[in-house]
């Protein structure tokens, strides 16, 4: 058996009985069970539909997220998510650089490196060497007043925990980052790269080896599920860059997040429209069950 899993973005809420009923009687589906009036709803249905491309297609233009997943294990033990872009809504190597000074040259490197046009680890060197000589102080300052939360993100983490998952953060970014990212949105581990200063309050322009890229997000989901005798289909993995498919193809349930087109044209699940809290809907959480 598997699910179908339609859903809104919680602030049009617009999900209507005529787009479901089109999709059930398009794919033999049982009976709706509304997750969230108007945001999210379910059906099953026997068999992979033939036609889930052009269905996606459809619904997608529509404004609406549409999955399908098998029934079974479809709640997950463990979440593992990427921070820049997914956790939070920024870059905080681009935001470091526009405080640098080199704003416009980083973004531009950083869209090709999540696009999977260039090398991760030769572009976060490259990157990062363009940052020599900016103050640590200003890691605070992007912190404090240019990272934003990404919606749904604390009750995705609270609610998967409240179920007894284990929650990790792993990210190509910084741990000056995810480690107060972490601690905001109660992820229970972060791993990440460690930036390197000159020791007299400057950074050095260097990045502490080994990088974590795409590799070692596969390692971490290995090591984090296998650590609590599990295996990755127990795992649920978001993300929305070049060095997220790895992990994303290997978990049970890999979310594409508003993701770049390389990334969404390899991922088996994608989310365009809804937040963060589309993941609890996959799983099959209702809203009735979420932890704010």
């Amino acid at each position: 058996m598997y699910t179908v899993s339609l859903m809104a973005a919680p602030a049009r809420a617009d999900l209507d009985d005529d787009t479901i009923a089109s999709l059930q009687r398009r794919w033999g589906g049982g009976s709706a069970l509304w997750l969230d009036q108007g945001t999210a709803v379910e059906f099953a249905i026997p068999a992979w539909p033939e036609d889930f491309d052009a269905a996606w297609a459809e619904t997608d233009a529509q404004g609406f997220d549409l999955a399908v997943q098998p029934t079974a294990n479809r709640r997950k033990a463990v979440l593992l998510a990427d921070m820049d872009s997914t956790m939070i809504e920024q870059e905080c190597l681009d935001e470091l650089a526009d405080m640098a000074g080199v704003g416009p040259r980083v973004a531009a490197i950083t869209a090709r490196a999540m696009n999977g046009e260039l090398n991760f680890h030769e572009a976060l060197i490259e990157r990062v060497g363009l940052l020599a000589g900016l103050p640590v102080s200003v890691i605070a300052e992007v912190l404090a007043e240019r990272i934003t939360l990404a919606p749904g993100g604390r009750t995705l983490v609270a609610t998967m925990k409240a179920n007894g998952a284990w929650t990790a953060l792993v990210s190509g970014g910084f741990t000056d980052f995810t480690g107060p990212v972490a601690d905001q949105l109660g992820f229970d581990e972060q791993r990440a790269n460690v930036l390197l200063d000159d020791g007299a309050g400057r950074l050095s322009g260097r990045v502490g080896l080994p990088i974590l890229g795409r590799e070692a997000k596969v390692d971490a989901l290995v090591e984090i599920t296998a650590a609590r005798g599990l295996t990755p289909a127990d795992a649920m993995a978001v993300g929305d860059g070049a060095n997220d498919l790895g992990m994303l193809q290997l978990a049970g349930t890999g979310v594409a997040m508003h993701a770049k087109p390389v990334v969404a044209a390899q991922a088996r699940v994608r989310v365009n429209h809804g937040d963060l809290t589309a993941l609890l809907y996959l799983q099959g959480y209702g809203r009735d069950e979420f932890v704010v």
